[in-house]
């Protein structure tokens, strides 16, 4: 007879597990003898979550199925034998649907993950295994003891699908109806999951995971950092590197900020007054060509190491960009004339070729010697061009930002007898921020600037410095026809931070202790996305708003952007507002602050903030852009008046500086300030300055008067510190510093303050001593010595006997009240009244006791300033600023 079979798939009804506390969904099962058998599928992001929970018959204890850490792991807890335990795979919260297979049979039990019985885990137990009478998924009901379920184990959030007890299908569609099981908070016939990382929106190439709830960014090795890796954590210029107080060296620079682009690695000097960044490329040095014709033409291209559109950036947010351009020649023509074919060319931006050389003008065929009119051949408009047959060159720098960077040069005259040629293109090279220092003032809270619509539907960043008198009013604000965005100053002490993106207005507020209307320089930083909305004011602490899980997310904005006003007919601004960047857009305010009635372009005022980045005495000089440092009147120098001025001193070197008529230290000095008149009585001494010796006893500083009265600084046979008063009421005053050997290769700081009677003493930033003198006045300054005294002065035995040696080692950043004698020997010693005598080579301190302890090479060296003087005997760890190392 026939036979016919009859088969269908089991109905596939997924449920979502929704709460992390009230979900569950309880199933019967069928107990038998011996054994067990269950099957289901899930589908989470959770990394941890109770899968499933049974008691088992016959006392054998509970059996559990959960998630850790992405991990299955299977448990039997019994109380007569250790628990048994199995784990399987890894990664199982990716959202996709994993198969969980359970087998027991009598002490055998068997847990097998997506079907692959080869990697299926096996483990035995002492008594026999029977299926439980109820089975619990995704969790327990409250009734449910701790014991009985380890509500310890995080409740599951996810789907299940394909749920077989005992190799029977439980069909879900009867527990959706009431007629098996029981379930709570569950959604049946759906899954309800959702891939919150599809789309991204982690940005920079953050790597994005999810929860159940949300999603995470991980912004490691990206150069980037927030929720969403959205704000750069590299600055936007040297210029912002500089206003932090750094000094020069290679540092990563972004642009745009939190933009598409990239971080770009660039040398930062700032050690001048204008701040340069330099890009450096493959072909930095000076290349020979021989051998080539327009047939066969020499080409170079150029690798910065960073895209085009990095590059760009950086150039136009510069205010001033270069590059040289140098080809020497020997019998080989440059650019021919202004109406020929060239010879040679060099490729710019987007690609451009480009028929100028460097120093000429963009449009002209020409070399800088043709526009100075100084070539070699008046008939030709480059040196080269003359085609003589001795070396000559055309030299210049390419200043042209549009064309910038040189991407490629092309060579073609090199091929004839004797011919030949040598180019070089030098790094590209900027200077200036245009943006950092771009400001706007506004005079009346009517007055404003509108700029087009900020397009920030799914992340929005907005940053800016502000200085004000005023009690509130909005810095700006971007309205749509339901979503807005606005920052204002709400109350002197309050920044508040308003966005509405649909589901009602979001508002962060920083609270500052002290007002912020004290028309100083405050830095303000606004941030919304998908996961926060976000507030920073200065240092103080970040305020954070999580955004909602679900709900509108796209800010829809269509009206204008109003800086400094409002479109909602709020309080305006009063006050300056600079730097400002919208998704690291750099917004002109000065250009449109230029044709806008009530706001003027720039802001002055920035030293008041910013002076105090001026350091040892160095003045603050307010510019248009900006400040810079004035260290006319410190014993230091650079930008910020932090630099050392030191110099290494032998035996017998001596800088003496003569207090006679006026003379300024530096060029642009003030006669006032730079000197001291013979005839004044000094009231007070404020001397400072580092030293560095191995030699006792020696005479490190010396001041005498006319009237034979003098202080001299002193170390002694023992090494110890002595400053010596010689007073004509009060005698000879000696102080002692003997905490130790000051002769001991190491930096040693001195200060030495005197305000009326009262003299104190620090050593290395300790104070040593102090002393209240009867009455004292120094009368008629002759002059400062540093190191030996050579006039033939009575000086007393002590002083005599440091004398003798003079002082060898190295002396740095000496100040006297206003005077820096040290400073004005190394840099104006023309026209300031400074005498030297000896040997004395700028050097600077600090290296020198890094190299002295560091160094493990003997050096040997007849006139070492920190050794011995024997010939014989070799030195140790000997510095000597014309020394040189041979083989290391």
């Amino acid at each position: 007879g026939n036979v016919t079979f009859s088969c269908s798939e089991p109905q596939v009804v997924p449920i979502t597990f929704l709460s992390a506390n009230r979900s569950f969904l309880q199933l019967p099962g069928t107990p038998q003898i011996d054994g067990l058998s269950v099957s289901f599928q899930f589908r989470t992001w959770n990394k941890d979550g109770l899968l499933m929970f049974t008691e088992l018959s016959e006392n054998s204890g509970p059996l559990l199925v959960y998630l850790h850490s992405g991990r299955l792991t299977l448990l039997i807890q019994k109380e007569t034998e250790n628990p048994v335990e199995i784990s399987e795979g890894t990664n199982l919260h990716d959202g996709l649907w994993h198969s969980v297979n359970i087998n027991a049979r009598r002490h055998r039990i068997t847990l097998t993950l997506d079907n692959n019985a080869a990697s299926a885990s096996h483990a035995t137990t002492v008594a026999r295994i029977y299926s439980g009478n109820s089975y619990y998924f995704g969790g327990c009901p409250d009734n449910f003891t701790d014991s009985q379920c380890l509500n310890s184990i995080t409740a599951f959030q996810g789907c299940m699908r394909l749920i077989f007890i005992d190799n029977q299908p439980k069909d879900l569609i009867l527990v959706q109806q009431g007629s098996l099981g029981n379930f709570s908070d569950l959604h049946i016939d759906l899954c309800g999951i959702k891939d919150r990382c599809l789309p991204n929106y982690c940005e920079h190439g953050g790597k994005c995971s999810q929860s159940w709830s949300t999603f995470y960014c991980d912004c490691n090795d990206t150069g980037y950092m927030g929720a969403t890796c959205h704000n750069s954590i590299y600055e936007q210029s040297c210029e912002a590197y500089r206003h932090q107080g750094k000094t020069s060296g290679f540092f990563y620079i972004d642009s745009d900020g939190s933009g598409p682009l990239g971080p770009l690695r660039v040398f930062c000097n700032i050690t001048e007054d204008k701040i340069w960044t330099a890009v450096q490329h493959n072909n930095t040095g000076l290349t020979r060509v021989q051998g080539v014709d327009p047939e066969k033409p020499y080409t170079v291209s150029f690798n910065y190491n960073s895209s085009a559109e990095q590059l760009e950036a950086m150039i136009n947010s510069a205010e001033y960009c270069e590059q040289e351009a140098a080809y020497h020649c020997k019998k080989s023509r440059l650019l021919n004339t202004p109406n020929g074919m060239p010879f040679a060319w060099w490729v710019g931006r987007a690609n451009e070729k480009h028929l100028y050389w460097g120093g000429s003008l963009p449009g002209i065929q020409q070399c800088a010697c043709g526009l100075e009119e100084s070539c070699l051949d008046m008939r030709y408009f480059c040196n080269c061009d003359a085609d003589r047959e001795e070396w000559t060159n055309d030299t210049g720098l390419l200043t042209y930002k549009d064309h910038l960077p040189v991407s490629q040069i092309v060579v073609t005259d090199t091929n004839r007898s004797n011919s030949e040629a040598a180019w070089k293109i030098g790094p590209l090279r900027c200077y200036g921020d245009r943006q950092f220092w771009n400001a706007a003032s506004f005079n009346t809270e009517a007055s404003y600037l509108h700029f087009p619509t900020f397009h920030a539907e799914v992340s929005a960043d907005i940053s800016f410095f502000f200085k004000t008198t005023a009690v509130s009013g909005v810095f700006l604000e971007n309205l749509g026809i339901k979503d807005f965005i606005r920052v204002e100053i709400s109350s002197p002490k309050e920044i508040t931070f308003s966005v509405d993106v649909g589901n009602g207005p979001t508002e962060a507020t920083v609270q500052s202790p002290t007002p912020l209307n004290d028309n100083q320089w405050h830095y303000v930083r606004a941030e919304r996305n998908l996961k926060q909305t976000s507030l920073q004011v200065d240092n103080l602490p970040k305020k954070v708003l999580e955004a909602p899980a679900e709900g509108h997310f796209r800010l829809q904005l269509n009206s204008q952007l109003f800086v400094g006003g409002t479109a909602s007919r709020q309080k305006g601004f009063l006050g300056c507002i600079r730097s400002l960047h919208l998704n690291g857009q750099k917004l002109d305010l000065e250009e449109r602050a230029k044709m806008t009635p009530g706001v003027k372009p720039g802001c002055p005022g920035h030293c008041s903030s910013y002076g105090n980045l001026c350091h040892n005495g160095g003045k603050c000089v307010e510019k248009y852009n900006g400040y810079s440092c004035d260290c006319t009147n410190s014993a230091y120098e650079g930008p910020f008046c932090k630099e050392e001025v030191s110099a290494l001193f032998e035996a017998g070197t001596s800088i003496t500086y003569v207090f006679q008529e006026p003379y300024p230290v530096t060029k642009n000095a003030s006669t006032s300030s730079s000197a001291i008149y013979a005839d004044a009585v000094m009231s007070k001494e404020n001397i400072a300055f580092s030293f560095l010796t191995a030699h006792t006893p020696s005479l490190l500083l010396y001041i005498n008067t006319y009237f034979h009265e003098y202080l001299a600084v002193i170390l002694s046979k023992n090494g110890s510190l002595q400053v010596r008063y010689k007073l004509s009421k009060d005698g000879l005053l000696i102080f002692t510093i003997d905490s130790g050997n000051f002769a001991n290769r190491q930096l040693h700081h001195v200060k030495i303050n005197r305000e009326g009677r009262e003299l104190i003493i620090q050593v290395d930033q300790v104070l040593k001593l102090k002393h209240n003198f009867s009455e004292i006045d120094f009368k008629a300054i002759k002059s400062l010595t540093l190191g030996k005294v050579t006039d033939s002065l009575s000086l007393d035995p002590e002083v005599a006997k440091a004398n003798a040696y003079g002082f060898t080692g190295c002396l740095s950043s000496v100040q006297y009240n206003h005077i820096a004698p040290l400073k004005a020997a190394l840099r104006h010693p023309s026209i300031a009244p400074v005498t030297v005598k000896g040997s004395l080579s700028e050097s600077s301190c600090a290296s020198i006791m890094e190299a002295d302890v560091n160094t493990v090479t003997t050096i040997y060296s007849s006139s070492d300033p920190f050794g011995k003087t024997d010939e014989r005997e070799p030195l140790s760890n000997a510095v000597r600023s014309d020394s040189a190392v041979i083989g290391g």
